[in-house]
């Protein structure tokens, strides 16, 4: 159940990126996240206003505002690359991103299965090879460190989100994003730069906060029925998911090494899948 949890959280960001991805190529990228950040928000605290969960312990709010802090600069970092048009360079640099998670995960003591070590290698290995890497051809400093940001942005979020999930996985969700939209208040008002968005944005942004935060959320669930190790890695294969929507809505063609990659994440999902049985 946590592999296949994890794996439709990395469908749902897989989903969410593309079109925050699309937008931030027509507006500005610090707008498009603050704006899906406050919809995800609005969403999230629906949820824990009708199933009473901030009556619950408190413990999960150190967690909440790390997880807010280090996602929202991962965010910002990711959709200001995608919008510098380096998707072959960001996508495959950020997903390394999950190294940080299996890293802390083994450190704390965990032990997966030689199998499902296996698949995790062979399923991050495919996330970045689905990516399209450019191998050739400088890419810039400015994307390649954007990439690298993100990534570590992200790693760390997982980390924080699986933390307070132990306490209640719906808060933790709705503390972190009342840091993301905070903080974007404050960046906003302090650069006079509240605008930027139309009414026309509105649903795309609805639809990206609605993904981003469901997301989240299953990932959220997920570490609690599994390896923190195991879960980040399948949670973080949304860039196959995100070629995979360039491919058909976009119409881009996947190069071989694309291919290659889509592959092997499906395999690998599969061994993490059969060393956990």
């Amino acid at each position: 159940m946590a592999v296949l949890l994890a794996l439709l959280s990395s469908v749902m960001w897989g989903s969410s990126d593309f079109l925050g991805g699309l937008r931030s190529r027509i507006r500005p990228a610090m707008a498009v996240v603050g704006g899906s950040q406050l919809c995800g928000l609005i969403a999230i605290a629906l949820v824990a206003l009708v199933t009473g969960a901030w009556h619950g312990d408190a413990g999960w709010v150190g967690w909440a505002v790390a997880a807010g802090l280090s996602g929202t600069g991962g965010l910002v970092c990711f959709y200001a690359a995608l919008a510098a048009g380096t998707m072959g360079v960001v996508s495959p640099i950020a997903a390394l991103g999950a190294v940080v998670p299996v890293i802390i995960g083994i450190v704390s003591g965990e032990r997966p299965s030689a199998l499902s070590v296996t698949g995790l290698v062979v399923a991050l290995l495919g996330a970045v090879l689905a990516s399209g890497p450019e191998l050739r051809g400088g890419a810039g400093a400015r994307p390649v460190g954007l990439a690298a940001l993100a990534g570590v942005g992200f790693g760390l979020a997982l980390v924080f989100i699986e933390r307070g999930a132990r306490f209640d996985s719906v808060m933790t969700l709705t503390g972190m994003r009342v840091t993301s939209v905070a903080v974007f208040a404050v960046v906003a008002i302090s650069l006079r730069s509240i605008g930027g968005l139309r009414p026309s944005d509105v649903v795309p942004l609805a639809v990206v906060g609605l993904g981003d935060v469901g997301a989240n959320l299953l990932y959220a669930l997920a570490t609690q029925r599994g390896l923190l190790s195991i879960t980040a890695v399948v949670g973080s294969l949304y860039p196959v998911v995100t070629v995979l929507l360039a491919r058909f809505v976009l119409h881009e063609r996947l190069a071989r090494i694309q291919q290659i990659g889509v592959g092997a994440a499906l395999v690998g999902v599969a061994l993490v899948a059969l060393g956990r049985v």
